[in-house]
């Protein structure tokens, strides 16, 4: 009994790495291995990842506030987590922009996400996403930015989440199709448990933002489901490219709503 369950939590915290390992560039113990189908099976993990990435971006924003200007601490912060993760959301984000934007048929449409190259579309659209990003979270009271960041990093990863638990994956090859052939409804409810359990922590240890936190609860899923609806429209379903748009788009949108609840 003692050694299944500790057979299982190892399992477990290994399938944790692996998802670390696809989604950062952080490295991990060699003890944890891989297996094609750990990669799969570590999609539960996908928002804890967020947890990390939320903590070093934020880590980073609390070290350079205490030398720099509140504006260049934001965009030290967006550096640590591009550089953390590899632009990995951020390109697909931009992939997505060349593709919806320049593609007629969904076969148009994937051809032009799965080119490396990265067009008008693309680059206009990511140049538009970060500079909103940093407008936001430079608009936002300093005292919110370390929770801000914290919590919409899981969050965004979870919504993205949600895609591969209630959509079909739109083609057959591709660097997220290990990732991407199916979730069950408890896989995705670990997913939530990773994000709403530390939540809490957050929310008992900065209550002040929970009266900002409703309208960013709204949007992050309207805006989901309104990119859901597109992708599935034009190609059937969803691709890696469409989860890192997901997560980049509802994690701008996530600071769009505590903006929106701030008094004029």
């Amino acid at each position: 009994m003692i050694a299944s369950l500790r057979h299982h939590c190892l399992h477990q915290l290994r399938l944790f790495f692996i998802a670390m390992q696809f989604f950062t560039r952080i490295p991990i113990p060699q003890w944890v291995g891989f297996d094609a189908s750990w990669l799969h099976q570590a999609s539960r993990y996908f928002p804890a990842v967020g947890w990390v990435v939320g903590s070093v971006v934020a880590a980073v924003y609390i070290a350079a506030l205490q030398w720099w200007p509140a504006a260049i601490a934001v965009v030290l912060s967006m550096v640590a987590g591009i550089l953390l993760t590899g632009a990995f959301h951020e390109d697909g984000f931009a992939d997505v922009c060349d593709g919806f934007g320049g593609g007629i048929t969904p076969e148009r449409v994937l051809e032009i996400m799965k080119d490396s190259r990265v067009g008008a579309y693309g680059a206009i659209g990511i140049c538009l996403m970060l500079l909103l990003k940093f407008a936001l979270l430079v608009s936002l009271p300093t005292v919110l930015v370390v929770p801000a960041l914290l919590i919409a990093h899981p969050l965004s990863r979870l919504v993205s989440c949600s895609l591969i638990w209630l959509l079909d994956y739109a083609k057959l090859e591709g660097k997220a199709k290990p990732l991407a052939q199916h979730m069950s409804s408890n896989e995705f409810g670990v997913a939530c448990l990773s994000v709403i359990l530390p939540l809490g922590a957050i929310l008992l240890w900065q209550p002040v933002i929970l009266e900002r936190l409703l309208p960013a609860l709204i949007l992050m899923p309207l805006a989901a489901f309104f990119l859901a609806r597109i992708f599935v429209k034009r190609i059937g379903g969803y691709t890696g490219d469409c989860l890192g748009a997901v997560q980049q788009i509802t994690e701008v949108v996530f600071y769009l709503g505590l903006l929106a609840h701030a008094p004029g």
